[in-house]
């Protein structure tokens, strides 16, 4: 029998405390003091250790014991070889603590590269377009409360712009997403944007500052490789990894809504997603005969805005590399 060790025990029914003192013989752990009781080792179960808390050990029917003699403990532990749980030794090793950490980082990094992506595409295609609507329709709404305004550009350039790109077919083998095209003046400066709705937004700045029709098809038609590819569905199930998907599959729209506003507002597109937004738009002016170099024109001119960079270019990929990708797809 191994020298006593001091305890309280409570029988888990009442807060009062019993002065007991702990022994093992053989596979039985034994009690003496305000309370006598046997129990086999093998029915404990014993708590972790910590570095300011008491060992407790606890019995099948709910009684447990809390250590006093920490010390004394640890050495009757020692004598009946008992071994801690992996987790816990891990846990007391800074090495395997930095091991496990470094681990669980680069699985995160993994995840969020990888399989967050995949996910949030899956998600994204199975989810009924009635819900992309809703959600588009509420974001347009808050913007065009916070930060939109009424177009300046006159009605009839807007109808032949409209009536231009709707003439356009879409690309060979791809259909064309539903879509509406919005003009909105705005304080963003030459900017464009797709909402889950199917509203493609354009501000009067940027019609201005392309100046060329052709080119201006090239933004709707990139916009609507967006919504072809639900990216921006994608983006905010993404963005907000589990709360974001969750809003949407259960239907919270107003608080997604207000998730994808803010997105809006600080739209980095992966370089995959501009990519594939680009290839459409290439493949759509390829079918319609449009000549590339005016869908690479939007680029260089959005780039040559060096004093004060357009939102639109300044979360997208450089324009160097899309200039270059476009015409080499001629």
């Amino acid at each position: 029998m191994n020298a006593p060790v001091s305890a309280l025990y409570f029988d888990g029914k009442s807060s009062r405390q019993y002065q007991v003192s702990l022994s093992v013989q053989g596979q039985t752990a034994i009690l003496e003091g305000e309370i006598e009781r046997r129990c086999a080792l093998s029915d404990l179960r014993i708590s972790e250790r910590f570095r300011r808390a008491n060992r407790k050990i606890t019995f099948p029917d709910g009684a447990y014991l809390e250590i006093t003699d920490t010390p004394a403990f640890k050495a009757l532990l020692d004598a009946t070889q008992h071994r801690e749980s992996v987790i816990v030794r891990a846990q007391h090793n800074w090495r395997a603590a930095l091991s496990a950490l470094a681990a669980v980082i680069v699985l995160l990094v993994l995840a969020y590269l990888y399989l967050l992506p995949i996910a949030s595409k899956i998600i994204a295609d199975n989810l009924p377009l009635s819900i992309d609507r809703r959600i588009g329709d509420e974001t347009l709404a808050f913007l065009d409360r916070q930060l939109l305004q009424a177009s300046q550009l006159p009605l009839a350039r807007q109808a032949a712009l409209v009536k231009r790109f709707g003439n356009l077919a879409p690309p060979r083998g791809q259909a064309r997403p539903a879509y509406r095209i919005l003009f909105r003046k705005s304080n963003m400066g030459p900017n464009a944007f797709a909402l889950p709705s199917g509203a493609i937004v354009v501000t009067d700045s940027l019609i201005t500052l392309l100046d060329d029709d052709d080119s201006i098809m090239g933004v709707l038609a990139h916009e609507s490789g967006h919504l072809y590819e639900r990216h921006m569905m994608r983006r905010l199930i993404q963005g907000s990894v589990i709360g974001g998907a969750v809003t949407v599959l259960f239907g919270d729209v107003s608080i997604a809504a207000a998730n994808l506003s803010t997105l809006v507002l600080d739209m980095h597109y992966s370089r995959e997603a501009e990519r594939e937004a680009d290839d459409y738009a290439i493949a759509m002016f390829k079918t319609n005969g449009i000549p590339l170099s005016k869908l690479a024109n939007v680029f260089e001119k959005l780039g040559k805005q060096t004093d004060e960079p357009s939102p639109y270019i300044a979360s997208h990929p450089l324009s160097s590399e899309r200039i270059a990708h476009i015409l080499q797809s001629q």
